[in-house]
Order: structure tokens, then sequence, then C-alpha cells
């Protein structure tokens, strides 16, 4: 009886996927990130079949090894650049601030602050959130809105508080020329 190719590559999943899931957590050391590299290398089989079916084995052995080099390479070039941006962060003296620019920040401070009070207590809120690093997810819970709606909360309350910096920039320009 002839299988059809789905068949054919269902029976080749359920009889090799876990010894492929295997070695990939042997090989990276993160169930996780094996799970997708393991479902990247039969999705790579779906799409390119090797020509002889007997080589199934072997030609994902070679994928998968391959696939975790790549990812073990990726994750350590990520070490690498966090860790030169630690020791940047690190190395550069930190400039001591004059009093001058002390001054001037808290001015652009206050500035920023009377931007946002002119907002509705709401936008404001999801400024704030957003600024302090909290997510699409965490802002749609303090809120009680659904999650899909935050991004374009934010947007319109991004404009507003443009919308209210440019109105107070032409009224102190055009007080200045007066």
């Amino acid at each position: 009886m002839e299988h059809s190719a789905p068949d054919l590559f269902r029976q080749q999943f359920n009889e090799h996927y876990p010894s492929v899931r295997r070695k990939l957590v042997a090989l990276i050391r993160d169930e996780a990130a094996a799970e997708d590299l393991a479902q990247e290398a039969f999705l790579r089989l779906y799409r390119n079949p090797p020509d002889q079916p007997e080589a199934i084995g072997g030609w994902l052995h070679r994928v998968l090894t391959r696939l975790a080099y790549d990812y073990m390479d990726k994750k350590a070039r990520e070490r690498a650049l966090t860790e030169k941006q630690e020791q940047s962060m690190l190395s550069q003296p930190q400039a001591a601030q004059s009093g001058e620019q002390v001054l001037l920040d808290k001015d652009e401070q206050d500035l920023v602050q009377g931007w946002l009070d002119a907002l509705p207590k709401r936008d404001k809120q999801l400024l704030l959130l957003r600024y302090e690093g909290y997510s699409y997810a965490e802002i749609a819970e303090q809120l009680k809105v659904r999650q899909p709606q935050v991004g374009m909360m934010l947007r319109r309350a991004g404009d507003r508080l443009k919308r209210h910096a440019q109105k107070a920039e032409s009224v102190f320009l055009h007080e200045k020329k007066v």
C-alpha cells in the first residue's frame, strides 16, 4: 500500500522527533529552545526532504547539528555584545554634571510634567506606565482594557502629548517675539 506524503511525514516525525529533541537538549541545554529547533528541523524536512527516504536519520542529524551550532553562535554573539555594552558603560567615567546642566534638566522635567498634567488622566497613566517599562499586557491589566487596544491608545495619547508640546512651544515663541 502506497503512503501519502503527509502520512509518510507523520510517520517519520513520530519515529524521529524524540531522538532529535533529546540530541538538541543535550547540545544546547535549553528545553524551550530545543523544542523550537526540533520543530524547525522537521519543518525543513517537510519542505525539502532528502532524496533517499532511508537517509532521513542522518539527514536530520546534520540539520539538527547545524541548527544547534547556529543557535549557540547567536547566543554567544548576544552575550559578547551584552558584555561589551556593560564594559563600555563601566569604563566611561560618569561626567559630573554642572549646576547649570542640573537646572536645565530640572526645567525640562517640569515642562514635560506640565504637558502630562494637561492630558486626560487615562492618557497620562498610559504614557507613564509605558515609560516605566510595563508591557502592553500589563498596561491592559492595570487600566482594565483589552490588550489589543493598548497600542492604539498609546499612539493617541502620544499624539495628544505632542500637540500639547507643540502648542506650548508656539505660545513660548510668540511671547518671545512680543
